[in-house]
């Protein structure tokens, strides 16, 4: 084989070649960034504080070393969707599987989005919605929020008329602000999608729904534009595995299984997915631990001169500081990392703290007060 400089001559000049560029709709898009800093207390990606119990470990790793590697896994991880949709009470067909909950939003999209269509989001929310809306060429229409963060169902409902967008995202809780949608916007929403003539799609994210005192899922059925997006990685501590699914009419799945990837969900993760549901009882306790912590924390922060803590049915909470990044470089200097939205539009000001372990809280909350003080 001749090497490349062999192949180079008159007007061959391969060093000089720098590739293509990326498309012009592109030219502005930022990755998502959330850095990681090594510090003592690490509160800023939402990650449960918990690993899995140890026989969780014991029993997938007896599971994987019987599966056949040199085969390709099942495409339609049917034993997955099988064990979740008997735990979750709808019928396997209604669910879907993938590499995390993004990859469950990304193939949405892909299929119900692109080019000539258009994606509403509620803003502040998650902004990987905007953000995969965009990479898979779908436009991208806003809504506001209020002032405190809740979504004015009436509005939303306007919105959806008056923009008539092919995909409506609404997250609940909402992320970054912990924010619970009342179930009569949900249904406010879907029915008026159902309503048009134009067909459309209401995707809710539930990725924090363990911690809510409601969940939408129930409301899917077949004929009903609705998909219930969920993931793995915040209750189930298992977000280095990257799994997560949707439930939604069986003829949605079906489309979304011709568009992803083939075999695109690898064995252990499937069997990740299915061993993790012997352990709910573990499941149970932890999501209690957390919501006990969360509202201890919450209280102490609303007892804070200068702090402004809003509610969260999530596992973290969103406050506002009066000088939000100096408060974050304050944490940071004392060794405790939360996530920085202070310059971020809509979001002047405020952090947010994932929910650890009671000692972590402790640590946050009396760094916290220093830095107030100082």
């Amino acid at each position: 084989m001749r090497s490349p400089s062999a192949c180079a001559g008159p007007g061959n000049d391969f060093g000089a070649v720098t590739g293509p560029k990326r498309r012009e709709d592109l030219s502005d898009l930022e990755g998502y960034h959330s850095p990681q800093v090594d510090v003592a207390v690490r509160l800023n990606t939402n990650e449960s504080p918990y690993p899995p119990p140890p026989e969780f470990f014991e029993a997938w790793t007896a599971e994987v070393s019987r599966a056949d590697a040199h085969r390709y896994p099942d495409r339609a991880a049917r034993q997955l969707r099988s064990a979740l949709g008997e735990f979750l009470g709808v019928p396997a067909q209604r669910v879907f599987c993938a590499n995390g909950s993004n990859e469950v939003l990304q193939t949405l999209l892909l299929t119900y989005g692109g080019p000539g269509r258009t994606a509403l989001v509620f803003e502040p929310s998650y902004v990987l919605h905007a953000h995969i809306a965009r990479i898979t060429g779908t436009g991208v229409v806003t809504g506001e929020r209020r002032p405190d963060f809740t979504l004015d169902p009436d509005s939303a409902v306007r919105m959806v008329e008056d923009q008539e967008p092919d995909v409506v995202f609404l997250t609940t809780p909402n992320n970054p602000t912990g924010m619970v949608e009342p179930r009569e916007t949900v249904e406010a929403i879907v029915e008026r999608i159902a309503a048009r003539a134009k067909p459309g799609l209401l995707i809710v994210d539930e990725a924090y729904a363990e911690f809510s005192p409601w969940s939408a899922i129930d409301m899917v059925a077949d004929g009903v534009p609705l998909v219930v997006a969920r993931t793995y990685s915040k209750v189930w501590s298992m977000a280095a595995f990257r799994l997560g699914f949707c439930v939604a009419p069986e003829s949605i799945v079906e489309e979304l299984e011709m568009v992803v990837l083939p075999y695109h969900l690898s064995v252990p993760t499937q069997l990740a997915g299915t061993v993790a549901l012997r352990f709910t009882g573990d499941m149970d306790v932890r999501v209690t631990s957390i919501m006990t912590e969360r509202d201890r924390v919450g209280a102490a922060l609303a007892a804070l001169d200068g702090v402004e803590a809003f509610p969260s049915g999530a596992n973290f909470i969103l406050f506002r500081t009066a000088g939000g990044q100096t408060t974050w470089e304050g944490l940071l200097e004392a060794g405790v990392l939360v996530r920085n939205f202070a310059r971020w539009p809509r979001l002047d000001d405020c952090l947010r703290v994932t929910i650890g372990r009671p000692e972590e809280n402790d640590a946050f909350l009396a760094a916290l007060k220093e830095v107030l003080a100082s």
